[in-house]
């Protein structure tokens, strides 16, 4: 099968086109013929050899999919031949084939194309598990959301549009995306390219009281401001560490408004616990995507010949939503 293989680590490069062995499902999975995939951060970090996949996943880059279902695995029920689905994997996306765990699948709407398709699961199951899984985020209250113009960040503000829409987010994000993200329903935007302390806008925008939770990727940088622009008993969720992983803290600051700090991932996770997010997903979010409250940004479509200059764009970072791979037409 065609798939993008790696002549070593390093920069966009050692990407080639090439063939590969076709993978065979398990009992438990599928076999997906791909249609589209997406490019994500954690994809560049694992082609620079800092990011390796799990034990028995493949070493072909790609954490998601959508096409339809080729082969059944012998213990597979409630799926059949040509569905059409998109689902997380551990690796592998970036090729013709992909096997996946059937208690990942899902469907892909009819109003959807595999384009879009291919942008749900790791952006906006990454997005909703940790804002409202694990973060609680509730109706009515206030958040902070980094980097407004990654997939996972705009992916929180469309979940947060349909799902809490009486909440109100804040997002730090780049001087060129600012008028996109306002665009999207940000109650106040931060230029992070100016302002690296912005808990005292935080504190004047929400009249001292604090945001009620923040979903951070930055890491080191942003402990301190991120602390103190917490409300009483608000959640600091971090997803990536990009500024660095040691940061003081004023572990009696927490203590006395009750703040927590919660540390999370999503590949790592054993498939049962996969399978419970994604099913808690496909319940609360997924209808608003099959009924048009969510339409997947979709920043551009490389072709799978160019998946060099695909990770150069992500690495170039003036994207704003999805880059997507189109592996083939289906």
């Amino acid at each position: 099968m065609k798939a993008v293989l790696m002549s070593g680590f390093g920069g966009v490069d050692v990407l080639k086109v090439g063939e590969a062995e076709k993978p065979l499902p398990k009992e438990n999975e599928v076999l997906i013929k791909v249609a589209a995939t997406s490019i994500n951060r954690p994809d560049l970090v694992q082609r620079e050899g800092k990011y390796p996949p799990p034990p028995g996943d493949s070493e072909i880059l790609g954490l998601e999919v959508a096409g339809v279902i080729e082969e059944l695995g012998s213990k597979v029920t409630g799926w059949k031949k040509g569905d059409r689905v998109m689902t997380l994997v551990g690796g592998g996306g970036y090729a013709e084939y992909a096997v996946a765990y059937a208690e990942h699948l899902m469907p892909v709407p009819a109003n959807m194309s595999f384009e879009q398709a291919a942008c749900v699961c790791e952006s906006y199951i990454t997005a909703f598990l940790n804002v409202f899984m694990i973060g609680g985020f509730q109706d009515g209250e206030t958040a902070i959301f980094h980097g407004g113009g990654g997939g996972v960040n705009t992916a929180a503000i469309q979940l947060s549009n349909a799902l809490t829409p009486k909440s109100k987010y804040i997002v730090t994000v780049a001087p060129d995306k600012e008028a996109k993200v306002k665009e999207l329903g940000a109650a106040m935007t931060v230029n992070f390219r100016e302002v690296s302390d912005f808990s005292e806008m935080v504190k004047e925008f929400t009249n001292k009281k604090g945001v009620n939770l923040i979903l951070d990727h930055v890491g080191a940088k942003y402990l301190s401001p991120n602390m103190n622009s917490l409300a009483y008993a608000g959640r600091l969720v971090i997803i990536g560490v990009t500024s660095g992983i040691k940061a003081e803290l004023n572990l009696a600051l927490m203590m006395v408004k009750r703040q927590q700090i919660i540390g999370s991932v999503l590949r790592s996770r054993p498939v049962s616990e996969k399978g419970e997010i994604v099913r808690e997903f496909t319940g609360r979010a997924l209808p608003k995507f099959a009924d048009g409250s969510i339409v997947p940004i979709i920043y551009k479509v490389f072709p799978i010949e160019e998946v060099a200059e695909a990770h150069r764009t992500m690495e170039e970072d003036k994207h704003f939503g999805k880059i997507v791979l189109k592996i083939a037409d289906l």
